[in-house]
């Protein structure tokens, strides 16, 4: 009888048992989907064809959203793209991550999604536009700074990193796809340019005469000019997205992808970028996952910046940070009826690395709404608003030009040119979506007007927020 040596059978047996762990890691990889974030720059809903914008021609996404599911009520946690962009990389506030200064970089301690998934077993990257969470480093005593501390963080915590132009991001995600390791999912975040000022796609413009103007806005031949310009940027992104999807298909890639489409902040645009109004934190979301969600469908839900980090985790699942407040998205994907949450808040910090001499460089406001009512905390509503981005256009300069003179209607000189703001603003929602009825004060909105500031009150707690809290203590007598 022949006796099997003991060393023999325990390699074999280690040899079996390491062939199935790493077929079992390769088969739980391959049933994980990759995951594709693409994000424009400046943004606004509805200014997407799907959206039901007239004139817009946006063949690529608006493919894309039949595909999938559309979220018409997408916002951001700030309307600009540093402090948006901290949010969507955390899952967090602003506020909590200390993400309020323009300039400042993502601090070490603070995780982002790209790390957990990396943990996970996901090869992640960053192409195309600069993500801007590795701080401004300008001027030179602030590179300084960055230098001697170690600051700039983002290339430890991704396995690929560039930046670049519209046309780099395609390079590069090829660049990427081909680094991918086999058998390996990934994750990667496309960023574009578009459509951030300066407005430079002229191929792409429309007829500046043929074009309808946002709700409130005066029409000059100035500033339809000006907002042609600015469709025109959308149409060149969606030429562009249209070429990065075709490369998801060529590659084989699109079935088992989720791919998200969003806006990073509001455009800079009349009451949009720099405010909390909704042009400036109501984005367009999109999301496609043919292995797992029926396309054509159209969300109401209330959706969050803070919300992609927990759903893109759980798609990958993998247990999201306890830190981690925002809330996965996941089950709207198949009942387009679901509703994440009931309440979005979004707060005004910094903007720029300029000092502090108008408020577009610094202001500080708080937000906080669900479907129906709007609450918005202006803290420095002393100062007058100041655009962010086109303080020197034509259009922008005509308008003061006409105010300046009393010939600009009364209605306009109210919304863009007074000399200062109220504290607080309350919008009813349905009755008044462009938000121009200030109905904070009144009567008929007193229990929905304590009830705003007691939620604003306990998340700016929570949150350890530095500016004062909306609802002060009683006078003393």
């Amino acid at each position: 009888m022949k006796i099997i040596n003991f060393k023999t059978l325990l390699v074999v047996s280690l040899t079996v048992i390491g062939v199935f762990s790493t077929a079992l890691a390769q088969k739980k990889n391959e049933s994980r989907p990759n995951i594709i974030l693409i994000l424009s720059d400046d943004q606004s809903a509805p200014f997407l064809g799907t959206y039901g914008y007239p004139d817009l021609k946006t063949p690529n996404l608006d493919k894309f959203a039949k595909d999938g599911i559309q979220f018409n009520r997408a916002y951001t946690t700030a309307p600009q793209c540093v402090l948006s962009r901290a949010s969507f990389m955390t899952g967090r506030s602003v506020i909590d991550i200390r993400m309020s200064r323009f300039s400042a970089p993502l601090s070490a301690d603070i995780v982002t999604y790209p790390e957990v998934l990396r943990k996970a077993g996901y090869f992640t990257g960053i192409c195309g536009r600069t993500f801007h969470l590795d701080g401004s480093a300008t001027p030179p005593e602030t590179e300084d700074v960055f230098n001697k501390y170690d600051l700039r963080t983002f290339k430890k915590r991704v396995d690929y990193l560039k930046t670049g132009s519209n046309e780099d991001a395609l390079t590069q995600f090829r660049e990427f796809a081909d680094l991918v390791p086999k058998g390996k999912p990934f994750f990667i975040q496309v960023g574009y340019n578009d459509p951030h000022r300066i407005f430079n796609a002229k191929n792409f413009e429309p007829d500046p005469s043929k074009i309808t103007l946002p709700e409130g806005w005066p029409d000059t031949r100035e500033l339809r000019e000006d907002f042609a310009g600015y469709l025109g940027e959308i149409q060149r992104l969606d030429h562009n997205v249209g070429l990065l999807l075709d490369e998801v298909e060529k590659r084989g890639l699109s079935k088992n992808t989720l791919i998200v489409f969003m806006g990073d902040n509001g455009g800079a645009l009349l009451r949009g970028k720099g405010t909390l109004y909704d042009l400036g934190i109501h984005v367009p979301l999109l999301v496609r996952w043919p292995a797992k969600i029926k396309g054509g469908q159209k969300s109401e839900a209330l959706i969050s910046g803070e919300d992609l980090a927990p759903t893109f985790l759980e798609v990958a699942g993998v247990v999201k940070p306890k830190e981690f407040t925002g809330k996965s998205i996941t089950p709207v994907f198949s009942n387009s009826q679901a509703e994440p949450r009931e309440y979005v808040f979004a707060v005004r910090g910094a903007h720029g690395s300029g000092l502090p001499t108008n408020t577009a460089n610094f202001d500080l406001g708080r937000t906080v709404f669900n479907k129906n009512y709007k609450l918005i905390y202006n803290a420095m509503w002393q100062l007058p608003y100041h655009p962010v981005d086109f303080a020197g256009q034509p259009f922008w300069l005509k308008l003061k030009e006409q105010n300046d003179k009393g010939q600009l209607d009364e209605k306009y000189a109210k919304l863009f040119f007074a000399k200062s703001r109220p504290m607080f603003e309350i919008f009813d929602l349905k009755n008044d979506p462009h938000e121009f009825n200030n109905l904070a004060g009144k009567p008929e909105v007193a229990t929905i007007e304590k009830e705003l500031k007691a939620r604003l009150q306990e998340w700016m707690i929570l949150n350890q927020d530095y500016v004062p809290l909306p609802v002060p203590p009683p006078a003393r007598n």
